[in-house]
């Protein structure tokens, strides 16, 4: 792919464009930052999940790779692929890039859209990355392979641009591709007497350069045609890509490009093992985390910081032993009969402190059971500083169960808590929410979920009156609406886990979140595929994993179709 270094600009615009053919602003409603989320207008329990159809879809899509477009490294992405390439610690895309609106997942390409700000952003950011990169000795040769004989070093300059950007663009880069960021050498050498310039001056203007190209910043996937019409097979170090940012949240490593480069990603044979041997890397362990955190919510918690650690020390072990060290059935994430803890967060949750600093402790007869009992998730979905039995049922239906709930109708106060009259207690003033035709529809379905769970304050602690109130007795009763009552988490887990929404669920949302979007509703009948897989593996989520990067359309891709 022969281009000017400097062309990114324009090329940036232009790959916006197209990407934004499919999609407008709008079109895929989902979760903002730091905020509760915004509800796809379809019916009540719809197993559409706001799904837009491309007009050729039909019941043949189930056998085809999904469709997909190019899509912007999301900021962790970003900030990932900079701390494995050039060991930037500040995740510097946190700090310079606007983020993208979650749907719940953070790389959804149908919401992603490009600005003059989002340009100007990226270049300061360039900027920062490159002059912080150059002043540390340790990371300048990582970036810097050689040791250069002078600042027209040409043979020094041209391994450092194969070098990185073989990591950045992920793949090989060939002498096209390198010989136009060769004319940045000219800067090393040009007499300027304001300005000292030298080798790393033109190793500063690659890093920024790169920075800022489309097929840095773009997942571009072009394949090779098959048989099929539509269908292209991935390019090995495509597929490596699509690996790596699946399972590890990242760029591919270089025995991952390495695998490209051989025969090792060409069958599914080859991806499973390489899969495996991913999986094995700590890599996994955060994408996990990182994945289940956008999908049940509490990626941000609106508690102190000292519990924000504690819970996500807590959550994070969970995962880890079911997933990782144990490799059980990945029901056990929702129905462990213990938690990890240390003496602090046992106190704050009423249950038995560990041995030592911290450690596994029984949750006995407490009623809780597994990560729906964890402070993160129940602080997940909070609203007016409290809880919220509404958006908590919402989390039930819509993360677990699969399902949307439509949007209140314009003319309701969703920023304002139910006033309910004279009433003081909340059980009583959310009675507000089914004297309206058009709100106890919705609400009838929503609130008694939330309200089985009303005995965990927005922080997991357990209360037995409503804000302290002795006159406000929490019934802690709930309702999961066609399959019985229920009361506190352990009870609503068992079953959710009965029905097996949940062992569903999961694979609907990995998938969505594999693929960038949400699931389509012409994709069903696949995701019904491969849920059964996963319970012939016994809910093994790691061999569910490898197995999926295996199959053949895996290794393939459609173009979207624009609306």
């Amino acid at each position: 792919m022969q281009k000017h270094p400097w062309s990114w600009a324009v090329l940036v615009l232009g790959l916006a464009g197209c990407q934004l053919l499919g999609a407008l602003p709008g079109d895929f409603p989902g979760e903002s930052s730091g905020g509760p989320p915004a509800l796809p207008n379809v019916p009540l329990l719809s197993t559409d999940a706001g799904a837009v159809d491309a007009p050729d879809a039909g019941p043949s899509d189930s056998d085809l790779p999904p469709r997909s477009m190019v899509r912007r490294l999301s900021r962790t992405e970003f900030d990932n692929t900079l701390r494995d390439v050039v060991l930037e610690d500040q995740r510097p895309a946190n700090r310079f890039i606007t983020e993208d609106v979650f749907t719940p997942f953070d790389n959804d390409y149908t919401t992603q859209t490009v600005s003059a700000s989002l340009v100007d952003s990226l270049e300061a950011l360039a900027t920062d990355v490159a002059a912080r990169t150059l002043a540390d000795p340790a990371r300048r040769a990582v970036v810097v392979p050689c040791v250069p004989t002078g600042a027209g070093d040409e043979a020094c300059f041209r391994q450092t641009i194969e070098t990185l950007g073989r990591k950045l663009f992920r793949r090989a880069m060939t002498a096209e591709d390198v010989d136009p960021y060769v004319t940045l050498l000219a800067y090393a050498t040009e007499d300027n007497s304001n300005v000292t310039n030298d080798f790393y001056t033109a190793v500063d203007l690659l890093i920024r350069a790169i920075l800022m190209d489309p097929e840095f910043l773009y997942r571009i996937e072009v394949g090779t045609p098959t048989a099929t019409a539509g269908v292209v097979n991935l390019t090995p170090y495509e597929v490596a890509s699509r690996m790596a940012f699946v399972l590890w949240g990242t760029t591919p490593d270089d025995q991952l490009l390495d695998d490209a480069e051989t025969t090792a990603l060409t069958t599914s044979e080859g991806r499973h093992a390489v899969a495996t041997r991913m999986l094995a890397d700590a890599r996994a362990r955060e994408q996990l985390h990182r994945f289940h955190a956008m999908w049940l919510g509490y990626r941000t918690m609106p508690v102190e910081a000292s519990l924000v650690a504690a819970f996500r020390r807590e959550t994070d072990a969970l995962l880890d032993r079911v997933i990782f060290t144990d490799q059980s059935s990945y029901v056990n994430v929702f129905q462990s009969s213990e938690t990890y803890l240390d003496p602090a967060l046992a106190t704050h949750y009423g249950l038995p402190a560990p041995t030592g600093a911290q450690g596994w402790v029984p949750y006995g007869d407490s009623g809780r059971g597994g990560i729906l009992s964890h402070g993160s998730v129940l602080s997940a979905f909070s609203k007016f500083t409290d809880t919220s039995p509404t958006q908590r049922g919402i989390l039930i239906i819509t993360r677990l169960q699969c399902t949307d709930v439509s949007a209140p109708p314009p003319d309701v106060q969703v920023d304002q808590p139910p006033a309910g009259g004279n009433a003081v207690c909340k059980e009583d003033r959310y009675l507000e929410h089914t004297q309206s035709t058009s709100c106890a529809a919705c609400h009838t379905l929503m609130d008694p979920i939330g309200f089985g769970l009303e005995n965990y304050d927005i922080s997991g602690r357990f209360r037995a009156h409503d804000n302290g109130l002795p006159e406000c007795t929490i019934r802690g009763q709930g309702l999961l609406p066609g399959v019985g009552n229920f009361s506190g988490p352990k009870q609503l887990a068992d079953m959710l886990v009965q029905t097996q929404d949940i062992q569903r669920c999961v694979v609907r949302q990995f998938n969505s979140f594999m693929i960038g979007r949400p699931v389509k509703n012409t994709e069903f009948l696949d995701v019904d595929r491969q849920a059964a897989a996963f319970e012939q593996t016994g809910f093994n989520l790691q061999q569910w994993l490898a197995e999926s990067v295996s199959r053949q359309v895996f290794a393939q891709k459609r173009e979207e179709v624009a609306p």
